[in-house]
């Protein structure tokens, strides 16, 4: 694997970007359906759990989701991971202003964070676990889902994929994709795009990602939405 960026590089490309990042329609524009599966998301968990309490939202950003979650479950208590502190700022005041529960912020890697076991109703991770890097790192991240979720819990998931093979990841993702990104401005800024997507991520297919949610022990496993190299998923817990 070729070497890609570091925690703070990261941490400083999405601290420059809150304002973008607080708006769907500039901060996602990347992202094929992004609002769609947002919406489809937060319905889906409404829902499912009624009675919804705990929520942690890891790489939450300017807290899209968490607003979003709000218009159908209210009150909630709301944990929020991200590597920028303005960012956590962010959605810590747009959560506050519709939320009368208790809203925590975690700065820092969520895979080093102190969390109790069996602590959340729901896990939200959208457009954050590209950047885990090898296996053992992704098995890990999955195995800690697992252990800090409720019995009866569920992860959320909405991701740049991959594609199994060579050729199809090819067309789809070079081609097919790389044809949305012109159609947004041009040449320049799909190669931009790329080569962003070529330094900091490291995504794996969502088949890799629907059997390691099973073999860290999660019993049901279904797909809600796939676009090309984008799909949502979740996972529940036994």
């Amino acid at each position: 694997m070729k070497e890609k960026s570091s925690l703070a590089e990261i941490e400083s490309r999405f601290d420059q970007d809150v304002e973008r990042f607080s708006n769907l329609d500039t901060g996602q524009q990347t992202t094929l359906d992004a609002k769609l599966n947002m919406d489809l998301i937060c319905e889906a968990i409404s829902k499912v759990y009624p009675d919804l309490n705990a929520v942690l939202d890891i790489g939450c950003g300017a807290g899209n989701y968490d607003v979003n979650l709000l218009r159908y479950r209210s009150p909630l208590e709301i944990t929020l991971v991200d590597l920028s502190q303005p960012m956590l700022d962010r959605a810590k005041e747009r959560i506050e202003a519709i939320n009368s529960g208790t809203v925590r912020l975690v700065k820092g890697d969520f895979r080093t964070a102190d969390f109790a076991d069996e602590s959340f109703d729901v896990i939200i991770a959208t457009a954050v676990l590209h950047h885990l890097r090898n296996d053992q790192d992704w098995e890990n991240a999955f195995q800690k889902f697992y252990k800090i979720l409720k019995p009866g819990g569920s992860i959320w998931i909405f991701d740049l994929i991959q594609q199994e093979n060579s050729r199809l990841q090819d067309f789809v993702y070079n081609e097919k994709y790389g044809d949305y990104l012109k159609g947004l401005k041009d040449e320049n800024y799909r190669d931009h795009v790329f080569d962003y997507i070529e330094k900091e991520d490291s995504p794996r297919s969502l088949i890799y990602q629907l059997n390691l949610l099973e073999k860290t022990g999660f019993h049901q496993v279904d797909v809600l939405h796939k676009n090309l190299c984008f799909a949502s998923f979740v996972g529940f817990k036994s």
